[in-house]
């Protein structure tokens, strides 16, 4: 595994813009880490010059001022902003957040709905268009538009909403982002995450997973099952949404996004204890990426 690179100072892109380049670096080898730093740096700058404007618009020239009390003075402003810049609730926090989103790192905010089945919900006010689709929501835009047709499929057998389907894929590959792959690199077309049982006769790619034991992450290596395509993913998964007992109560409830993803977590298809919240939240974004595209 590659050396992480080195942590970047608050005040490194203030103080030096040389460490553009280690920011560039440590981005590759993590992006969320990179855009807190960034975020950080930023808003130590922004505070350092709104600092040294109100200082320039309240404190007049005196006799003692010279360039040795100057440079004082912007190293003082410079540490304040520094310790003030990263607090909980900050604007680092909105600069992150914007990052993450521009790096695709975030599928973007969530929108309420007030019902439990969002696909009877509007998602947006009668009359008032729904909000315009930005990077990344439109690289997962692009993830939605090209499974469409195979969950479509899908729902035709099953009864499962393409929109639910399309979405547990999304949680299950980060909308693509992190398919699982065999050794070799090629694609296994697992978008589900369904892993090969003794039951299972075809290929099968072997990858570290984090399961959850005990309400704790663990990384384990775990046999996934392999497709010749994304098709043939989807057809497996809704044989064992139809097939399976285990999943009649996630079947019961497919039409209603709440109960589908608390019956699919409560059925154990997923160890992470947060993974009915989660699934929810990706068929909120899914349902308004699919009005904004309309």
């Amino acid at each position: 595994m590659a050396a992480m690179p080195p942590a970047i100072p608050t005040t490194a892109l203030a103080a030096d813009t040389r460490s553009l380049d280690a920011l560039r670096l440590k981005s590759g080898a993590d992006p969320k880490a990179a855009a807190r730093d960034a975020a950080k740096a930023f808003e130590a700058l922004f505070t350092q010059e709104l600092m040294k404007s109100m200082r320039a618009s309240t404190m007049a020239s005196g006799m003692l001022d010279n360039e040795g009390s100057k440079l004082g003075t912007e190293l003082l402003d410079s540490q304040l902003a520094t310790r003030m810049a990263g607090m909980p609730g900050g604007l680092s926090d909105v600069i992150a957040r914007q990052l993450e989103r521009q790096m695709g790192l975030n599928p973007g905010p969530i929108p309420s709905t007030a019902s439990a089945n969002p696909v009877a919900a509007p998602l947006t006010p009668a009359g008032k268009a729904p909000p315009p689709v930005r990077i990344p929501q439109t690289a997962a835009a692009a993830f939605v538009q090209h499974h469409t047709e195979a969950a479509r499929a899908v729902q035709e057998k099953t009864g499962i909403p393409a929109e639910f389907m399309i979405s547990q894929a999304a949680l299950e590959t980060g909308w693509g982002r992190k398919e699982i792959r065999h050794a070799d690199g090629s694609p296994s077309n697992n978008l589900f995450g369904i892993k090969a049982g003794p039951q299972w006769k075809g290929p099968v790619a072997e990858v570290w997973t984090t399961e959850y034991v005990n309400g704790r992450p663990q990384r384990v290596k775990a046999a996934f099952r392999a497709y010749s395509s994304f098709e043939e993913s989807f057809a497996d998964y809704a044989r064992l949404m139809k097939d399976s007992p285990r999943y009649a109560g996630v079947m019961a409830r497919r039409t209603d996004a709440v109960g589908f993803a608390e019956g699919l977590q409560k059925a154990g298809y997923a160890t992470d204890p947060e993974y009915a919240r989660k699934l929810t939240g990706v068929i909120n974004t899914t349902l308004r990426l699919q009005r904004a595209m309309a």
